[in-house]
């Protein structure tokens, strides 16, 4: 039988929300072994003065096996 724990994070790109969850991913994967899924629970973006959004955001939580 398989253990789960999940941890959230929040992350970013300039790129898009899909990146922003890829870096999510790759920054947990450097301290984290096992990684099963990631859950995107929110996205938001910031915008600047010329109403451009400036960068992606998003709130993830990724789910690995505890040894």
């Amino acid at each position: 039988m398989a253990i789960l724990k999940v941890i959230e994070l929040l992350a970013n790109s300039k790129k898009s929300w899909e990146d922003a969850a890829q870096n999510a991913v790759k920054h947990a994967s450097k301290s984290l072994r096992n990684i099963k899924s990631v859950n995107v629970n929110n996205q938001s973006a910031q915008v600047d003065k010329k109403g451009a959004i400036s960068e992606y955001r998003v709130n993830v939580s990724i789910s690995f096996e505890v040894e």
